[in-house]
């Protein structure tokens, strides 16, 4: 390459150049300077498509960028997708836990349920096939609520007595006076002090019963000797033509003198109670007797009060100063005399000192 403003010299022979020399020359001369312009026109085209390449490269290079930047920001998104998809799957094994949680309680719920029905269709049946006995009901008309007659056993120190009055107000008027003394003969005397009676009765009690599975009650018996008529019953409930089996105990209820059996096995019980009658032979000859399922009871609620006996005045510091037949006798004048605050008296329980007695009172009438 060379450029047309430059000065050149052609070196000639000293010869004079002949005219096809110097024609040739000058063709030669315009072929370069084609040649030269062709040059640069190419060099101006490189240029372009130079600058073209590198707008390209740019644009492709801006391209490259937004399409990694896409590309994170799609990889972010998937991942928060990875993130939310994975918390939802937590979110729904917590919840299937917790109904499955649910599942279990409503079932075991209903498991009790239908214990509990059964048991108490087991009741209803033992209910409907309990002992055939006279029953009276003396509550007041229109009550709810059953009344019963206490039994209390209430221990005595030594050196003490219980006085129950006739009249309650002879049993408060000794206990306004509370100290007494009472007069043994020859200017000798006691000084003993009279405090209520408090016993802990049962206000509400609740019981709750099941069948026993190796027990029956049997009931509708004819009066005959205990031994007997346990031996003859025992008998015939152990043989297994009869439905029994082998047989633990045979024991009479003197409540109710009805008979409880014990059998050894726990599925000889039920198999007697759901044929009822049996044909027994007693008294030499066969009677029909009832056997029913026999309860099991357990006190699940109790709920007591302290009451206050109304009539019965307990006295305290008696020593042991004579034989006590004879000072029982002197207790029980001194406090029949209206003097001495006293009334009619209804009962008079001593306990010398060192001994052990207990007082039974039944059908307390308490405040």
């Amino acid at each position: 390459m060379f450029n047309d403003e430059e000065d050149f010299s052609l070196v000639v022979d000293e010869k004079t150049p002949s005219k096809d020399s110097l024609e040739d020359i000058k063709a030669s001369i315009d072929r370069y300077k084609r040649r030269h312009e062709q040059l640069i026109q190419e060099q101006q085209e490189i240029l372009i498509l130079t600058e073209q390449q590198r707008e390209t490269t740019r644009e492709f290079r801006r391209r490259s960028d937004r399409l990694l930047q896409d590309l994170e920001k799609d990889q972010r998104s998937y991942e928060q997708q990875i993130e939310d998809g994975k918390a939802e799957a937590v979110l729904m094994q917590q919840e299937e836990k917790e109904l499955l949680k649910e599942i279990q309680r409503v079932e075991e719920a209903l498991k009790e349920e239908d214990a509990q029905n059964q048991h108490l269709q087991q009741q209803v049946e033992v209910f409907t096939a309990v002992p055939e006995r006279p029953v009276v009901f003396v509550g007041t008309k229109g009550s709810n609520a059953f009344q019963m007659k206490s039994r209390v056993v209430y221990p005595m120190e030594g050196g003490t007595a219980l006085v129950t009055f006739e009249d309650e107000v002879v049993a408060s008027r000794i206990l306004d006076m509370k100290e007494h003394r009472v007069a043994l003969g020859s200017e000798c005397s006691i000084a003993l002090e009279a405090r209520r009676v408090q016993l802990v009765l049962p206000q509400l009690v609740e019981i709750d019963s099941e069948v026993s599975p190796r027990h029956i009650l049997i009931s509708n018996l004819p009066k005959m000797e205990t031994e007997t008529l346990l031996n003859k019953l025992e008998i015939h409930f152990s043989k297994k033509r009869h439905g029994g089996g082998e047989v633990e105990k045979c024991e009479l209820l003197p409540d109710s003198e009805d008979v409880v059996i014990t059998f050894v096995e726990s599925d000889v019980a039920r198999g007697l109670t759901e044929r009822e009658h049996h044909q027994v032979e007693l008294q030499r000859t066969e009677q029909s007797v009832r056997v029913t399922p026999f309860l099991n009871g357990t006190i699940t609620g109790l709920q007591t009060r302290v009451a206050v006996c109304r009539r019965t005045v307990l006295l305290t510091g008696i020593p042991g100063v004579m034989e006590p037949e004879s000072l029982l006798d002197l207790l029980e004048i001194h406090f029949q005399r209206k003097a001495n605050g006293g009334g009619e008296i209804e009962a008079f329980l001593y306990n010398p000192p060192g001994g052990r007695s207990s007082a039974l009172f039944e059908g307390v009438s308490a405040a």
